[in-house]
């Protein structure tokens, strides 16, 4: 590698050379959006082997629901270099089975989903609720004496693995070994196609060894009702039931974990809207979270063109990568009023962080469980915190944009 390759060029020109990995755009893209929806609302670089870049809500919704002509099979925003996805040994991560629905689809994406949602209703996940109030009073028994902490490793990171791995039956002290599987298949690899590869086949080595156990000891958790759901009469591959366990673990974690970690890095900084939040009443929880959600949406998906495709003066070539950008939608002035400001008890939310179309997250009532239990617990023991170091305060970027550094400070 070169000192040139080492070093990425400055963004130039936002409409043809925007750059989703810039620590600008990092930091805080609002503003990039704001230009390119006057500017030039869908944007296009070459960067990380090349996407487009819609910015209004009006957009993505349309694009989210252009099924077949964009394809879910490679759902992450950067795909793997073709001499990788092409290998035979790399293989099985491409399509569906690497972690249907969400990397599938029609009529695979149908009747995954249709064998999914059962198990993420709100009646579903309700018994999770006590088990995660626990989980987060003692996470806070182990900080709160402390006077600060790092509310994103030490809370919000903790939190989603331990419900993913409670949900699907599999051994909760590994936790932290689920986190560092799913940061290197995710954020780290997004831009290391190789470590990306090692740790999929690690994580999908995990879900074949507890496919197989359950096929002879079957238990009550989702693995083993997976492997009892069938498809015209026919029991479903357990190829399939790994590819779509690998999904839990890898949407569950990170994104529910940004969510978290972005509402208190607002809250740390934001006294007015913090102190409004210590006496909340349902009503306000309710509308914040919401709004939380939507101003902070951590997650953009990929699309890719399986033809040649018109929209808006746009072609899209096939093959190309398009970028579902619902953080950008979110906050599209033409939909939300005063869209770059949280505001609480906003009432008028027609937000997509969850997504749009036939992929809506289909996990997005155990997120929103998880959010909400894990604010309120922290506002009944640590109603008053600020920001320890704000310049110490690191985000993840690309597919999933969140807080992973977060140092607090409380009495």
């Amino acid at each position: 590698m070169t000192d040139t390759d080492a070093v990425p060029c400055p963004v130039g020109d936002l409409a043809t050379d925007y750059d989703m990995f810039d620590a600008g755009y990092v930091q805080d893209p609002v503003p990039a959006w704001a230009e390119l929806r006057g500017t030039c609302p869908i944007a296009h670089t070459e960067r990380n082997g090349g996407s487009w870049l819609p910015t209004r809500y009006e957009d993505v919704q349309a694009m989210a629901r252009m099924v077949p002509e964009l394809s879910s099979l490679s759902p992450l925003v950067v795909d793997l270099p073709e001499e990788i996805a092409n290998d035979p040994a790399t293989g099985i991560f491409s399509g569906y089975n690497s972690g249907a629905p969400i990397s599938a689809d029609p009529p695979v994406q149908n009747w995954t989903r249709r064998i999914l949602l059962p198990h993420f209703t709100p009646k579903a996940i309700e018994p999770l609720r006590d088990y995660t109030e626990r989980l987060c009073r003692d996470l806070i028994d182990g900080f709160v004496h402390d006077g600060g902490c790092d509310a994103s490793v030490d809370y919000a990171e903790q939190i989603p693995p331990r419900l993913i791995a409670r949900k699907l039956g599999i051994d909760e002290s590994r936790v932290d070994q689920f986190s560092e599987w799913v940061r290197d298949a995710g954020e780290l690899g997004q831009q290391d196609p190789e470590l990306r590869v090692r740790s999929r086949k690690t994580i999908r080595a995990f879900f074949d060894a507890e496919v197989a156990d359950r096929r002879s000891n079957p238990a009550d958790d989702l693995i083993s009702a997976l492997l009892e759901s069938e498809v015209d009469g026919q029991p479903i591959t357990d190829e399939m039931v790994v590819g779509m366990c690998h999904l839990q673990l890898v949407a569950g974690i990170e994104t529910t974990r940004s969510s978290i970690g972005s509402a208190l890095w607002h809250f740390a900084g934001h006294e007015d809207d913090r102190r409004r939040m210590v006496d909340a009443d349902d009503e306000l929880w309710g509308t914040a979270i919401e709004e939380l959600l939507r101003f902070y949406s951590p997650v953009t998906m990929g699309r890719n063109a399986a033809e040649d495709v018109e929209y808006g003066g746009v072609t899209f070539r096939k093959g190309d990568k398009v970028l579902m950008n619902f953080p950008g939608a979110n906050h599209d002035p033409e939909v939300f009023e005063n869209p770059d400001e949280v505001i609480l008890d906003r009432r008028r939310n027609r937000h997509i962080a969850f997504g749009a179309g036939i992929h809506r997250c289909a996990g997005s009532n155990l997120a929103r469980m998880e959010m909400e239990v894990a604010l309120r617990t922290w506002f009944e023991r640590i109603p008053e915190f600020t920001l320890a170091n704000p310049d110490a305060v690191t985000w993840s970027g690309g597919q999933i944009r969140g807080p992973r550094i977060l140092p607090v400070e409380f009495d």
